[in-house]
């Protein structure tokens, strides 16, 4: 399933050390998210239990299903009896459906895979169709080079012309296959856009569609919006969009949370990708849906929001406006501290917007949690909450330091110029020195230092004098030298 690591890894927004808006935006590499195969395999194996057959299929045999050899198999599927063909396929589908170890590679290396995609146009038989697609399907829940002999053996055209098959069932498996092909990567992705596949899977919704049914198209949905490199093309974007935002009105966690994580996908790139999701209004829900107990519905729509607000000033005030400056405070206290993370380096973008963005952040009472954050947080918590404070430094008018400073900001940030991570601790330094020059401005330079090095702030910046990285001590060099007075050759 997607994970939600390495916010910092992803898009930030990026005025620390006051770069000027044109280049705020600082591309950093991709967040990497698993595939969502591992869980179709989970899918797959409770599929097992169907037995919604065609009532003009004689053929069910259990007996002699269990016992085919692949020698067998292979007879059976080569020959001209449909019954054969049927009994042959679904004893490969149950092969492919065990809980360990189906044998994936032994199926695709028995050359099967072109019999069982001319047995999805078999519309006289759908029983054998389903049996056909449903094997294609886990064959192509396994490696690329799996699913790519499932492409190549020419699947995603019959798969979608199954889409529309008077058999939900047959119906609904095409898509849970042709989500399974497009969730391998941008290149099969492309194939089945390109394949016309969208406007068949969109005509499918409807009112009294079954809720797994729903469920298989909105997760085929959602890995049509997935990777970035290229991005799905500007008019798939532009079919999938109402629908996306139709279904995240939906009551099933499962739903929504499938819709959420296609939305994250969607505005996980340039302002203008970004631009296209707020524009359809969705914002208001996503906040909504930030609120939610269920993590799988929570987690995405933060992701999305969080995404949104590395965007333009405008799009970022679109989302203050919808309301996440009033749920991230209790995400920033969230028990998960996954969510803190995502919550905190959401904050950081908003921090790294115009005076203006700061000003709702202290009117919605962020510095408190915050500081806690820079207390008591996990350590990679506080990486995201030192990213804030270096933003909002770095933006924010005088009045708004002072603000920060009475929050009681200073004495975490003294404390984290222990921590292991070079980075984090040139940041401390350099917001430790911008606070420094923005007092001075004040005449409240010397008040300032006297907290710094009660704090124990002053000990620790001499310590780093002797730090192992060169950068970091003579950043604490400069820093004393001219905040702090002269103190003699503390290096060799």
């Amino acid at each position: 399933m997607p994970t939600l690591d390495a916010p910092e890894e992803r898009l930030r927004k990026f005025k620390y050390r006051g770069k000027d808006a044109s280049v705020r935006r600082q591309q950093r590499m991709a967040v990497s998210l698993e595939l969502r195969k591992a869980k179709k395999d989970e899918q797959a194996l409770k599929r097992r239990n169907i037995t919604d057959f065609s009532p003009d299929q004689a053929s069910e045999k259990p007996a002699k299903e269990v016992s085919l050899t692949l020698a067998e198999i292979i007879k059976g599927v080569n020959g001209s009896d449909p019954v054969l063909h049927f009994q042959a396929t679904q004893a490969v589908r149950k092969m492919l459906s065990r809980e360990r170890n189906p044998p994936l590679k032994m199926i695709v290396e028995a050359g099967l895979i072109p019999k069982l995609v001319e047995f999805l146009k078999s519309s006289l038989y759908p029983c054998l169709q389903l049996e056909a697609a449903w094997a294609l399907t886990n064959i192509a829940s396994g490696t690329s080079e799996q699913t790519r002999a499932v492409v190549e053996g020419g699947a995603i055209q019959p798969l979608i012309e199954l889409l529309s098959s008077p058999s939900v069932t047959v119906c609904e498996q095409a898509v849970w296959a042709l989500g399974n092909i497009a969730g391998d990567g941008p290149e099969f992705r492309d194939v089945v856009i390109s394949s016309n596949a969208i406007p068949h899977l969109l005509a499918l919704i409807s009112s009294t569609i079954p809720i797994t049914f729903l469920r298989n198209i909105t997760w085929t949905l959602s890995n049509l919006c997935r990777n970035k490199n290229p991005y799905p093309c500007e008019k798939a974007v532009k079919q999938m969009l109402p629908v996306l935002f139709l279904l995240l009105q939906h009551h099933d966690s499962e739903i929504l949370s499938d819709a959420c994580w296609a939305l994250s996908y969607l505005t996980d790139g340039c302002n203008e990708r970004i631009g296209q999701v707020v524009d359809t209004g969705v914002l208001p829900r996503l906040v909504e849906l930030m609120t939610s107990s269920e993590l799988n519905v929570l987690t995405p729509s933060l992701r999305t929001v969080g995404n949104i607000v590395t965007g333009t000033d405008h799009q970022t005030q679109m989302a203050i406006d919808a309301g996440m400056l009033r749920v991230l405070p209790q995400l920033l206290r969230h028990p998960k501290l996954s969510i803190q993370k995502e919550a905190a380096w959401a904050l950081s973008n908003v921090a790294a917007g115009p005076c203006q963005h700061i000003q709702q952040l202290i009117g919605h009472d962020m510095l408190p949690p915050l500081v806690a954050l820079l207390k008591n947080g996990e350590f990679k918590v506080q990486k995201e909450a030192v990213w804030t404070v270096a933003n909002f430094t770095s933006g924010a008018t005088v009045k708004q330091l002072t603000q920060l400073v009475h929050s009681g900001v200073l004495e975490p940030l003294v404390n984290l110029l222990t921590a292991p991570d070079v980075k984090t601790v040139l940041i401390i330094l350099d917001v430790i020195a911008y606070i420094l020059q923005a007092a001075e401005k004040l005449s409240e330079k010397e008040n300032l230092c006297l907290l710094i090095e009660e704090l124990g702030g002053v000990d620790r910046i001499e310590a780093l004098l002797l730090h192992e990285n060169r950068q970091i001590g003579q950043t604490a060099l400069n820093l004393i030298e001219k905040h702090f007075g002269e103190v003699g050759d503390f290096r060799e």
